[in-house]
């Protein structure tokens, strides 16, 4: 009897090495064993357990509440349910800008206790030190430059950025610090083409525009679980929330009908 091996997991250099193959990268993001599970098999390159969980999972307005140690929660979860995919988790707001010394603290016990593949932190020139401690540390670190949602409230909302030159710098910040890959989010598309044949590293899109080296989405938007709020780059790829909630009424109507659990649900 042949036994079929695991698929083989993804590494940091693989992952960035597919930059220079020209190779596309898909991102998702996942919170849990069964929703990580579906990525992975799925073919996603990388899930990124976001602090996105925040509003999609925990009903917050922002990213802002989640901690630490719930963020270590949901990547344990994630962990069970990958095979293949690089696991990239979020570092929670305020638990790294304090100092490089917080950063590599933090990002040491996403690695050590939760089991993380890399981290992710947002900031491109003020994060410079940051990034590079960690990677000075042994840590992978994934960049994150545009619209950076734990600054929210600074910069007046979830809004388009389009300063070229910050940017820019910002973007050869997180590259020259030794980020192996960054996150553009919501910028305008002719200028996330313009971070993406300025750096060697992948830059993964959100609302970046076609350009990007990969793309990356939330599980709850691509899937149409999450209803609160449609970001103009988010496709639905399938309305599972619809789905799901006239799944839900069905078993609520048939349990006061009497009609569920039928003979065939029931034991002998």
């Amino acid at each position: 009897m042949s036994v079929v091996p695991p698929p083989k997991q993804i590494t940091v250099p693989e992952f960035r090495a597919a930059k220079a193959k020209g190779a596309k990268l898909a991102v998702v993001t996942a919170y849990d064993y069964t929703s990580a599970r579906l990525c992975d098999e799925a073919g996603a390159d990388a899930i990124l357990v976001g602090d996105s969980l925040g509003m999609v999972v925990q009903g917050h307005p922002t990213s802002l509440p989640v901690t630490l140690n719930e963020i270590i929660y949901h990547t344990k979860c994630v962990l069970r349910g990958t095979r293949r995919a690089l696991v990239v988790v979020d570092m929670p707001f305020m638990t790294y800008q304090v100092s490089a010394k917080q950063a590599v603290r933090s990002a040491g016990r996403l690695m050590k206790e939760a089991g993380a593949h890399a981290v992710k932190l947002e900031g491109g020139v003020r994060m410079r030190a940051a990034v590079r401690a960690c990677v000075d540390a042994g840590i992978p670190v994934m960049g994150h430059v545009g619209l950076t949602p734990q600054a929210v409230h600074q910069l007046g909302g979830f809004k388009v950025q389009r300063d070229t030159d910050a940017l820019l710098a910002d973007a050869h910040a997180v590259e020259e610090a030794g980020a192996f890959a960054v996150v553009v989010e919501s910028v305008p598309a002719d200028l996330g083409a313009k971070l993406t044949a300025a750096v060697g590293i992948p830059t993964i899109g959100i609302g970046a525009g076609a350009a990007c080296d990969g793309q990356v989405l939330v599980y709850h938007d691509l899937l149409g679980l999450f209803a609160d709020f449609k970001p103009k780059f988010a496709k639905r790829y399938a309305d599972l929330g619809a789905a799901t909630k006239t799944a839900l009424e069905s078993y609520c109507r048939e349990v006061r009908e009497g009609s569920f659990p039928a003979a065939e649900h029931s034991f002998k």
